[in-house]
């Protein structure tokens, strides 16, 4: 265990690069991470919001719980406004789900905002005439079989059904569908969808919209953890970005990464890339091998005399020492495990700069194995903590439960003790 003098010379030295990978260092502030708007924040007391809550500023959102809060928001500007639930509902995807954001806007500028959206000001009904053409195939339809957005132009339902389909199996776009008429820019609503899509479409521009109040909302984000389905909603609260889901995976709320406090989010940015960059690579290519003087590919070599000779088909023979050619060498230049060219080049300082290199590549790439490996033993520590966790989730905790003769409700100190200690114990273990 290192003490913690260690650490902060560590940290202290100025010419060392290998944390900012040759920046001034990784020490960055967070101030500007936290650029999130939540003055429009709703009361998060619902029903539908889960009970399990760590903080008091982010709660968790099931699936029942998203489809609840999206209709509680259209209901409300549909009822403020005087519009239907579609149009309200359009309104909330253009302006990302912000209720007091749609508020403001029609207030200030109800025209604008028609215009941006795509409603009309008053809605036009198609000719009451017996038979239509249709803008799509030119056949004349019964005009039973003919429906229009609010803009009025009539298509029969065949080609409605192909362009709401193609639109929806094409992605979310398919959420600020438009009218079919290539003139006009009327949106066509959700209603129009529920009564022309088949069922799989119906349920997959649900899914999509489900996705949109989650993904487009600022104060919204989707669990990261791999196959969650849960969704988290940050308010304003202790400042604190740690965030515990109920799948039990720990992340920061600002950057979507594990927790990690008290390392701030670009430190741990740096880090993460420093992990995926090729430039480690390079710096073990640099500090371990030296490059063939014939075709400049790295030789690493780990045992045996100096002679050596390139993979094929360079077959290139080389002193490992001052790389220059094999039959220039012989007993009298050192024999097989010296080189006097070599030492007296370094006495006359030929080989400063490649042995420098060589061992700032080296030192970096120790501290680099170094830390690498404490991370890496942290998280190992992380992963059987929650194996034990869910251990005790599935199954001790029942027979706790019946040992102790209490309800399992009455345990559940238990688990909210031993998600402390996930979030805060297991980064501090190795330090």
């Amino acid at each position: 265990m290192d003490s913690e003098d260690d650490m902060h010379d560590a940290n202290d030295s100025a010419d060392d690069d290998f944390y900012s990978g040759g920046e001034a260092g990784l020490a960055a502030s967070d101030d500007g991470d936290a650029d999130y708007d939540f003055a429009d924040h709703d009361s998060d007391d619902s029903p539908e919001l889960l009970s399990h809550r760590q903080q008091q500023n982010y709660c968790i959102l099931s699936e029942a719980g998203i489809k609840q809060r999206q209709e509680d928001d259209i209901n409300r500007v549909s009822t403020v406004l005087s519009i239907s639930k579609s149009e309200a509902c359009a309104l909330l995807r253009s302006y990302n789900w912000s209720v007091s954001k749609v508020h403001d806007e029609w207030f200030v500028d109800e025209e604008r905002v028609r215009k941006v959206v795509g409603f009309p000001e008053k809605r036009i009904e198609m000719p009451n005439d017996r038979e239509l053409a249709c803008g799509i195939c030119f056949e004349n339809c019964p005009h039973a079989s003919m429906s229009a957005a609010a803009c009025g132009h009539p298509f029969c339902s065949v080609c409605w059904r192909g362009y709401i389909s193609t639109a929806i199996n094409d992605g979310p776009g398919c959420l600020m569908l438009r009218c079919p008429d290539p003139s006009c820019v009327a949106a066509v609503g959700q209603d129009m969808i529920n009564s022309l899509a088949n069922e799989e479409d119906k349920e997959k521009y649900g899914r999509y919209l489900r996705r949109s109040y989650i993904e487009d909302n600022r104060k919204t984000k989707w669990c990261p953890a791999p196959g969650c389905e849960y969704a988290v909603e940050f308010v304003v609260g202790s400042g604190s970005y740690d965030v515990n889901c109920n799948c039990s995976y720990g992340f920061c709320w600002n950057c979507t990464e594990e927790a990690h406090r008290p390392v701030d989010c670009a430190t741990v940015s740096k880090w993460i890339l420093k992990n995926s960059a090729e430039s480690e690579n390079m710096n073990w290519i640099l500090a371990n091998s030296k490059p063939c003087p014939k075709c400049k590919r790295p030789i690493e070599k780990n045992q045996g005399c100096m002679h050596i000779t390139c993979t094929p088909p360079c077959k290139f023979e080389f002193c490992w020492l001052c790389l220059g050619s094999w039959s220039e060498h012989g007993e009298r230049t050192g024999g097989f495990y010296a080189c006097n060219r070599y030492e007296a080049a370094r006495q006359e300082g030929a080989y400063d700069e490649s042995e420098r290199r060589r061992e700032m590549a080296k030192n970096s790439l120790e501290r680099y194995t170094h830390y690498y490996e404490r991370w890496a033993a942290n998280q190992s520590s992380r992963q059987k903590a929650l194996g034990d966790l869910q251990s005790l989730q599935n199954d001790k905790l029942e027979k706790l439960s019946d040992i102790q003769s209490q309800p399992e409700s009455q345990l559940k100190f238990i688990i909210e003790a031993w998600l402390q200690v996930l979030l805060h114990g297991c980064y501090y273990s190795q330090i």
